[in-house]
């Protein structure tokens, strides 16, 4: 047996292994089922992963980050399983149909009747020459909508199998003259379908590495990097992993390389018109904001339901108060400030993702969107719609935050979807009009202060449903060894289904409901965008804290909907309005929670809201503030602090928000050299 400290590139991969590569030493480390490559001489400060154990830090790898890898490769999983399913039956109808007609046209010719006629007056020989040279232009949308056997559209169908090269062929194969070996993805063609990655900002090759190896469908993956040095990293980490066949590691600029695959059709390098072939899936994580790759990354994965994943790990610009300049310039909207500015911030970046694939006719639609740690992960669809662009402006919108004084805030949408019926009386259809304003006043209407605008962000839900119960349901048969942060995935991820709140009543009449073509509703909007903090409240009045399940009772009891959000822990996310949530706020005072007299101080929010101004002639006769409180006026809602109704039943002891695994931690220290990420 050979020592470990002479192990070669080509050995079996292995934890802690001694690899030797042109005289230099590295150490393997292990996660999921990929290994990679650190200098044995990177920085041996010790670093906590996931389950707790010590070991190396490096720039080279960062294990707090695991939980993002892990559930990266999941939701791609869990996407990638259905846009396969849905190609491998397309294809199959596709032969099938070009086999009837085949043996439709033999029949034909067997009878004596000659050629099958042509209606559009060309002869056969130049229609079947155009389906092959021609074969994406027909496909469209309808490849990842829900098409029946029924379809008329024949020829579509058998393009796709008139040039069985488009489902295996690696994107940007044909993109840029002159580069076709550099940018070859797979040597061998898998007989199944394609599905294709991008990690466009790919450092070490660790995200890649572990797409080949835990996607089992997955076709190709391009592991992208500006510097050299990086992309040698990467194909040393390729060649130890044993996946040539699957990775392509290439250096370059991410923007330009997405950029190349704009369009539907380009030139090769003998000057033919060739089918661009985007990808089916682009991971962007850079590090720090993602701003600056949007546009071109909505670009270069597919238009019918591509999946784009985006990372941005810069906190300090979307979901704080200390740059709102920085954060317009980059992402198009201004912050929230307040205890619900990492929800606000997702939904500015959700913005930003919109709007850039808006301008190019692209539909965006949120399948998960998630706060975790020091970073913002989303995963969106893009897909071409013309038409459902139209509703982005009716759900996009500005927030009036009272963040000077209680905390409460009010939405405006700059554009509306009207929903009209049709001249004839049958069915409604969709108007896109200006928007009313102002939706409010520039002073807060529960405690009088100046209220500052947030956005323009996107109004919209930022979660599917059912994305979500996909993955959930793939968990229990993960192993544990490989995803080592699954309690974490689900307890963050049950939060996140439970949060959504969807209207209690349905646009029935609405013609977007109806279609087929539509994964979702392109008018719905999340009427209930944000959260509340109790104990932030309670500050307001200088009261004691109520306890969590308190006000999730009295609410409940009130007929409300009540729920948390993943953002934040002690949250409740409820469709109660304002108006209630205060008069709640105001039960406990009087009811649990009596303050101490000129603990409210005249003028403050918490004065206002309990309303002392107008009972100031109350005082004058002699009544004390104390007294009004204990007093009150007659509540206009029975308020009962039902901690039992308000109490979840979880059983699973779900993790539902993680406690921070180390000191000191996040995103560790930007790596040195030119580069973009």
């Amino acid at each position: 047996m050979a020592s470990n400290k002479h192990l070669g590139i080509d050995a079996t991969p292995a934890s802690g292994q001694h690899v030797w590569d042109e005289d230099r030493e590295y150490t393997t480390v292990n996660e999921g089922l990929a290994y990679i490559l650190v200098p044995a001489s990177a920085s041996a400060t010790p670093q906590t992963n996931p389950r707790g154990d010590h070991q190396p830090q490096s720039v080279f790898y960062n294990p707090i980050q695991q939980f993002n890898r892990d559930l990266s490769v999941l939701a791609i999983r869990a996407y990638g399983e259905e846009v396969v399913e849905r190609k491998r039956k397309h294809k199959a109808n596709s032969r099938q149909k070009l086999l009837a007609k085949k043996e439709k046209k033999r029949k034909r010719e067997d009878d004596g009747l000659g050629k099958i006629p042509r209606k559009t007056g060309k002869t056969e020989e130049s229609a079947e020459t155009s389906i092959v040279e021609n074969p994406i232009e027909t496909i469209g949308q309808s490849f990842l909508d829900n098409t029946s056997e029924g379809d008329d559209k024949e020829v579509e169908n058998e393009a796709m199998n008139a040039n069985p090269v488009l489902e295996t062929e690696s994107p940007g194969a044909e993109v840029i003259p002159g580069q076709e070996d550099n940018l070859s993805q797979v040597a061998s063609k898998p007989s199944g379908p394609s599905f294709t990655i991008l990690d466009a900002l790919s450092a070490t090759g660790l995200r890649a590495l572990r797409y080949a190896n835990e996607i089992p469908f997955a076709t190709s993956i391009t592991a992208n990097d500006l510097l050299p040095a990086a992309t040698k990293a990467i194909q040393l980490n390729v060649k130890h992993n044993k996946l040539e066949d699957k990775i392509k590691a290439i250096t370059g600029n991410a923007m330009s390389h997405m950029y190349s695959m704009a369009g539907d059709r380009c030139r090769d390098d003998k000057g033919r018109s060739v089918p661009v072939k985007k990808y089916d899936v682009i991971d962007l994580d850079p590090y720090g904001t993602a701003a600056p790759f949007l546009d071109a990354a909505v670009q270069a994965v597919h238009e019918d339901g591509g999946l784009l994943c985006v990372t941005c790990t810069d906190p300090g610009v979307w979901a704080s108060n200390g740059y709102p300049e920085k954060c317009f310039s980059l992402y198009g909207g201004i912050p929230m400030k307040g205890v619900h500015s990492h929800e606000a911030g997702l939904r500015i970046i959700l913005h930003a993702i919109a709007t850039s694939a808006a301008r190019y006719g692209l539909a965006m639609e949120p399948l998960l969107s998630l706060s975790i740690d020091y970073y913002a992960r989303v995963f969106v669809r893009i897909y071409k719609s013309a038409s459902d662009v139209k509703f982005l402006a009716g759900k996009t919108m500005i927030v009036y935050n009272c963040d000077s004084g209680c905390g409460a805030w009010t939405t405006q949408m700059i554009a509306r979807n009207k929903l009209v019926p049709n001249k004839s009386g049958k069915g409604h259809y969709w108007k896109h009009v200006f928007g009313m304003a102002p939706t409010t006043s520039e002073s807060c209407s529960h405690c009088g202060m100046k209220t500052h605008i947030a956005g323009p962000m996107f109004a919209g839900p930022i979660h599917s449903p059912e994305f979500i119960k996909r993955i959930l349901n793939e968990l229990p048969d993960v192993s544990k060894d490989t995803y080592q942060t699954t309690d974490r995935i689900e307890g963050m991820l049950t939060v996140a289904l439970e949060e959504v709140l969807p209207p209690l009543e349905e646009e029935s009449d609405s013609p977007t409901l109806t279609k087929k073509t539509h994964r979702y509703d392109p008018a719905s909007i999340d009427h209930y965008p944000f959260f509340f903090i109790p104990s932030v409240l309670s500050k307001i009045f200088h009261c004691i804290t109520p306890h969590e399940n308190a006000i999730r009772g009295a609410l409940k009891h009130l007929g409300y909907r009540v729920t948390r959000s993943h953002a934040k822990a002690g949250s409740i996310k409820t469709d109660a309005p304002w108006s209630v949530i205060w008069e709640v706020m105001r039960e406990w005072v009087r009811q649990k929670a009596p303050v101490k007299e000129g603990a409210i101080r005249k003028n403050t929010p918490g004065w206002n809201i309990m309303g002392f101004e107008k009972d100031q002639s109350d005082e004058s006769k002699g009544t004390s503030a104390q007294s009004q409180v204990e007093k009150g006026d007659k509540p206009k809602l029975e308020v009962v602090f039902d901690e039992k109704l308000g109490k979840d039943h979880d059983e699973r002891k779900l993790v539902r928000y993680q406690v921070n695994p180390r000191e000191n931690w996040g995103p560790m220290t930007r790596a040195t050299g030119t580069q973009e990420h």
